[in-house]
């Protein structure tokens, strides 16, 4: 795991770091979740390998999730405690910067409500939702330095953790952005 950058904001931190979610130590990670919350390729995918048959049973459960919301289960037998389940737009379905600003918000929001001090999220939409990297970036980082700077929350460290090296640069530089 590779720190890129770090930003404090009030009293909490921002973080950015490169390497694979499923071994992230936070009270929470983001899926990158579909709205019929069936997990099976990319990051979602790879959550249920590494965590269990559990996660996937929690979110049949729940059957549905429309994009912009989040839901939360168990995390198996990974090293966070609760895997957030956010649904982000696919290019080309409409407002899709909107929809990707709600979806940050709801999974911030839902931690928040659960009391929790840490989170983990990817790069949501930007893999085979086809979203651009560099706005995503723009987006999370962005929509996630105002919640720390105008919400009360028990979020003490909120993090990007991104994998690849295009990804990872498109996020350090609105790092570089931040006041």
């Amino acid at each position: 795991m590779k720190l890129i950058a770090e930003h404090k904001i009030s009293n909490r931190t921002l973080r950015l770091v490169q390497g694979d979610i499923t071994e992230r130590g936070v009270d929470a990670i983001v899926n990158a979740a579909n709205s019929h919350l069936q997990h099976g390729g990319g990051v979602a995918g790879a959550i249920v390998r590494k965590g269990g048959q559990v996660i996937q049973d929690e979110s049949d459960k729940i059957g549905y999730t429309p994009v912009g919301t989040a839901v939360i289960t168990s995390a198996g037998k990974l090293l966070a405690k609760f895997v957030i389940h956010t649904v982000g737009p696919r290019m080309g379905e409409g407002d899709e910067d909107n929809k990707l600003k709600t979806a940050v918000i709801s999974s911030l929001t839902l931690a928040t409500l659960k009391g929790l001090k840490s989170v983990s999220m990817p790069a949501i939409s930007s893999g085979i939702f086809g979203f651009p990297k560099d706005r995503c970036a723009k987006i999370l980082v962005g929509e996630s330095a105002n919640f720390l700077k105008t919400q009360k929350t028990s979020l003490e460290i909120v993090e990007f953790c991104v994998y690849d090296d295009k990804t990872a640069e498109h996020f350090k530089r609105e790092f570089g952005k931040l006041t």
